[in-house]
């Protein structure tokens, strides 16, 4: 939002110390498996741990790719409506995982539960920011470079969202002991299209 390179800097730093966080946990929650051999609701504990510490790695991931979307365009003016369009997309991931991480912390299903059914919200969003720019391309082939960093700004948040929810999906099960019945709808109705980004 800023054309900031040196804040998008700080978030490629910070993704390897998540990274190593990320390591910490699972190497604790092995030894915690292989020393006490819990049962039932301790195992699911540590179970659930360990997904979750790989879900916050991956928005880590996704985060630095946006860092390096951003340090790529920051030279560049970005179209109003579509930064509006990614700044209602931050806001609402950013809310989904802090809710879910207070969700987390409070153990509380009911609130895993609405960020679980609240991931269709951000991917409306994308589906909308997804058409625009689509659009700008097709008006301008002279912006195709630029809009398809843009896309995949886009395309990250949408994912962020997804991981959150896979987190609310750990929430339930740790304190159901019952994984999700069924796949959750997806709002995202993009994928006739190929811009799928993996995170690195």
């Amino acid at each position: 939002m800023q054309r900031n390179p040196g804040l998008a800097e700080s978030v490629v730093i910070a993704d390897g110390s998540i990274d190593q966080l990320q390591r910490d946990v699972q190497e604790q929650a092995i030894r915690m498996i292989a020393m006490r051999q819990p049962m039932a609701h301790d195992l699911r504990h540590a179970v659930s741990v360990l997904k979750l510490a790989a879900e916050l790695e991956r928005i880590g991931d996704l985060a630095k790719n946006i860092a390096l979307r951003a340090m790529t365009i920051s030279g560049a003016e970005q179209p109003r409506t579509i930064l509006v369009g990614l700044e209602h997309m931050t806001e609402l991931a950013g809310r989904q995982l802090k809710d879910v991480l207070d969700a987390w912390s409070a153990r509380d299903g009911k609130k895993a539960l609405g960020v679980w059914r609240g991931d269709a919200g951000l991917d409306a969003l994308y589906n909308s920011v997804f058409r625009d720019l689509l659009a700008r391309m097709m008006e301008d082939p002279r912006d195709i470079e630029h809009s398809t960093h843009l896309l995949f700004v886009a395309k990250n948040l949408e994912r962020i969202g997804d991981h959150t929810t896979n987190i609310a999906e750990q929430i339930l099960y740790l304190i159901t002991g019952v994984t999700s019945p069924r796949d959750r709808i997806k709002g995202d109705d993009t994928s006739t299209f190929s811009t799928q980004e993996t995170a690195t």
